[in-house]
């Protein structure tokens, strides 16, 4: 159980473009408070989700084929971003400016579909609401302010539903390096884990 609880907890440690702490300009706000809380709430959501969760043969297949698109974007996007150093426009970064929370919510889909529960969809819908649209605003505050191009990218580029053809000309080539350093494959293992998680409790 503990290191199920790790692997879901990671799921709500995003890499994203702002890799260091987002400065906040008025003391102490809600963004800022949001990505501090995040961490322990994931403890929690973790032990609710298997409790709660009530899993069948069918739905644990359509929440694995709804996790694979959140598990190739997340990938994609994890190998083309360079945090606090560049302006990721390449790769998914050039469809949606958070292509890595987008993933998230592609996954996040997948696991409510396993587990087939009302609660725990409210439960993502308002940690989603309350924790990271803040935290996704405080990080946007932090590029806005570390990168004088971002302005036009945001202006372009939407915040999560993806354009449809891809933001300038810039084609920065896919890093398996920057792939394994963010250890995204971490993703892949918890899901499998998660997922093993509740074949077992479906069995038993």
């Amino acid at each position: 159980m503990r290191n199920l609880i790790l692997i879901l907890r990671n799921h709500v440690s995003e890499v994203s473009q702002s890799g260091a702490q987002p400065s906040e300009t008025k003391g102490v706000t809600w963004s800022c408070v949001a990505r501090r809380i995040r961490v322990p709430l994931g403890f929690i959501f973790a032990v609710v989700y298997v409790w709660l969760a009530r899993p069948t043969r069918t739905s644990l297949i359509a929440g694995a084929l709804v996790l694979l698109p959140g598990l190739v974007l997340r990938g994609l996007a994890s190998g083309h971003v360079q945090k606090d150093k560049e302006l990721t426009t390449s790769g998914p970064y050039g469809y949606t400016r958070n292509p890595l929370y987008l993933g998230s919510l592609v996954l996040a889909a997948g696991f409510a579909i396993a587990a087939r529960n009302s609660w725990i969809v409210a439960l993502m819908l308002l940690m989603f609401a309350v924790i990271y649209i803040p935290v996704i605003a405080g990080e946007e505050r932090y590029l806005r302010q570390t990168f004088p191009d971002y302005d036009d990218y945001s202006r372009h580029v939407p915040r999560m539903w993806p354009r449809l053809s891809p933001y300038g000309s810039r084609h920065s080539a896919y890093s398996f390096a920057r792939y394994w350093k963010h250890r995204e494959y971490e993703a892949s293992i918890g899901c499998v884990v998660v997922l093993a998680v509740l074949v077992v409790k479906l069995v038993w």
